[in-house]
């Protein structure tokens, strides 16, 4: 189980480490193959940027905490809090099943590869992750956590699905997943 200290790293940090990592999610779980990471201050696609409950939310909770919200009322999304010298969120954007496959199938009907786990609304809906997730700590329990993976080949690119800011290469992939919501443009 990865430790809350991990979580006290910037979240560019978190969310390139994170890639290659195993997300578990009760009887379910998957390698973490994209991630984008979000700054708490001075990023405008950044939920604390004009919502005040979001940064409430990172004053009360300790980093490795889940922050989950409704996405155009519509797809729930998972992130993770960091807390390091800069303090932000993790986006788990798209994870490779590799336990629970039947239940996630369940959840999202006959879908596969990139279209079952390749998004942050479909990996949610996969996982059946909802509002009542929301403050959940990633490092109390082997039923909720991220377990450390081989080391992997990161690729980092622009921000994807948000409007503003998307030029920082901040969202990560793992190298030839198929998984990954969307292939990445550029390599840095």
């Amino acid at each position: 189980m990865i430790p809350r200290k991990f979580f006290t790293q910037s979240p560019v940090e978190c969310a390139r480490g994170l890639v290659g990592c195993e997300l578990v999610w009760g009887a379910c779980s998957g390698i973490v193959v994209e991630s984008e990471a979000y700054a708490a201050e001075g990023d405008p696609a950044c939920h604390t940027f004009t919502r005040p409950s979001a940064r409430a939310f990172v004053a009360r909770h300790r980093a490795g905490t889940a922050y989950v919200y409704l996405n155009y009322g519509m797809h729930w999304m998972l992130n993770v809090l960091t807390k390091g010298e800069e303090v932000g969120f993790v986006l788990i954007r798209a994870i490779e099943p590799r336990r629970g496959l039947r239940a996630i199938q369940k959840r999202r009907g006959d879908k596969k590869g990139r279209h079952l786990t390749g998004g942050p609304g479909r990996l949610a809906a996969a996982l059946g992750v909802t509002g009542v997730h929301h403050g959940a700590d990633f490092c109390s329990s082997p039923r909720r956590c991220f377990v450390a993976g081989a080391p992997a080949k990161v690729i980092a690119d622009g921000r994807i699905g948000i409007s503003r800011a998307q030029d920082l290469p901040w969202r990560f992939s793992l190298a030839d997943s198929p998984f990954v919501s969307v292939r990445p443009r550029v390599v840095v």
